[in-house]
């Protein structure tokens, strides 16, 4: 039996306030340094079109907590417009979130630029982006599809619009924002279901309560003072390794550092509910972040996990292919509904999963929105082929489960865990005793 203990202090650090603190800075008068900046790969592709679209910035290293090299990022510009018309289709790779959020900045900028991406996110439905920028008045095509590549004619008057989202979505929540910072006046974003809010933290937008609805304000043609930030450990990357812990019996971790934004940590909530032996200790507030430490001992079993709730499943999005992956292995079920999002990420997860947990013996039925597991049948001698669909957070689920009990299980594609978790491999091998 494997076990894993020890401290980690090497986490990711988080994706989306990365992804934002860049973006934020470009839009900024002045100097801003970020300290702790993400290395993967999604963060750097919105490093890369920054720079193509004429934004100053230079990545380099320092000395971090704990004795550990920290990523700097520093970025010099004007404010909100500072961008250049790019001299070829901007790349954004993998990532989703650089593609949309930066559509509503392009929006924005009087010239004409095109985003593109890699072969999975050209699949990825972007009507949702073109939607409010085109109510704002910016031009915007795309495929017959509705995908990329996404055609921007910006204009630097946007009109300022009262938007209610569709569905819950962070990043659409974010490219109306960004966009809405340039307009003609004030703009306000409605969402009935709540979605993870650093945008609105980070820029320090009013939020308004009100019949059961929450209300994002955007000033228009807000002038933005350039501030350093501090990029905290990814709470999506420490699922994972919580869910290593809890796999494997006799297992101790703590993992340092983590955002503890309530938008981002409600996977630990649902853990602590079904008896998973975690806890949080010493709890801080840096930059408008709840930070912590996440402690993991493996004392028990965990009860089956089933989600529904539609404003728990925005809040845990990211982390439901490794939520369902610890509840088959370690219960035997898992059931989820109210979902239907998983299916417009880098791959179809509801379809990647049910899959995969098919492949190793689970009885599993899918519905659109959701599916159940509802045991084991066999469990398959040999070694296993799982497929990766060329989307990181099923890889590394499955990879999690694979170290965890040791069941021989080959995973396709498995290099795409460096979208988001770069020392994934080498930070399990530091654990394991």
């Amino acid at each position: 039996m494997r076990v894993f203990k020890g401290e980690v202090t090497t986490l990711p650090p988080d994706k989306s306030i990365s992804h934002r603190a860049a973006l934020i800075g470009a839009l900024s008068e002045g100097t801003t340094e970020i300290t702790n900046f993400s290395g993967g790969f999604d963060n750097q592709s919105t490093l890369g079109v920054l720079k193509d679209a004429g934004i100053t910035l230079l990545q380099d290293e320092t000395e971090g907590a704990y004795g550990r090299r920290s990523r700097r990022v520093i970025i010099e510009s004007r404010g909100l417009w500072s961008f250049q018309p790019p001299s070829a289709p901007l790349m954004c790779n993998n990532s989703g979130s650089t593609m949309r959020m930066f559509a509503g900045i392009l929006a924005a900028q009087p010239f004409a630029s095109e985003l593109v991406g890699d072969s999975s996110l050209m699949k990825r439905p972007m009507k949702r982006v073109a939607d409010p920028l085109r109510l704002m008045g910016a031009g915007i095509e795309l495929s017959a599809s509705g995908t990329a590549p996404i055609h921007i004619k910006g204009r630097k008057d946007l009109k300022p619009i009262e938007y209610r989202l569709p569905v819950p979505s962070a990043q659409v929540k974010s490219l109306v924002a960004l966009a809405a910072l340039h307009a003609d006046g004030e703009t306000r974003i409605i969402e009935s279901v709540r979605s993870r809010d650093h945008t609105e933290v980070m820029l320090g937008l009013e939020t308004i309560e009100c019949n059961g609805e929450r209300i994002i304000v955007v000033p228009g043609r807000k002038r933005i003072e350039a501030k350093p930030f501090f990029i905290p450990a990814d709470p999506s990357a420490a699922c994972f390794i919580v869910a290593l812990g809890l796999l494997a019996p006799g297992s101790e971790i703590i993992i340092r550092d983590v955002c503890l934004n309530p938008t981002r940590s409600a996977f630990l909530e649902i853990l602590a509910e079904a008896r998973a032996g975690i806890w949080v200790e010493n709890q801080r507030v840096i930059g408008g972040e709840i930070i912590g430490d996440i402690v993991v001992d493996n004392l028990s079993g965990l009860e089956p996990l089933r989600i529904s709730d539609p404003q728990l499943v925005a809040f845990i999005i990211d982390e439901i292919p490794m939520l369902a992956v610890l509840s088959a292995f370690s219960s035997g079920e898992f059931e989820l509904h109210n979902a239907a999002e998983l299916r417009t990420k880098e791959s179809d997860r509801i379809e990647a999963l049910v899959v995969n947990f098919q492949r190793l013996g689970f009885e599993c039925e899918q519905y659109p929105d959701g599916f159940v597991v509802k045991g084991r049948r066999i469990t398959p001698s040999g070694t296993v082929a799982v497929d990766s669909f060329d989307d990181h957070r099923i890889a590394m689920s499955f990879a999690i489960a694979a170290r965890a009990t040791g069941l021989p299980i080959d995973i396709t594609d498995i290099a795409v865990v460096g979208v988001s978790f770069p020392n994934f491999f080498e930070l399990l091998d530091s654990l394991e005793v």
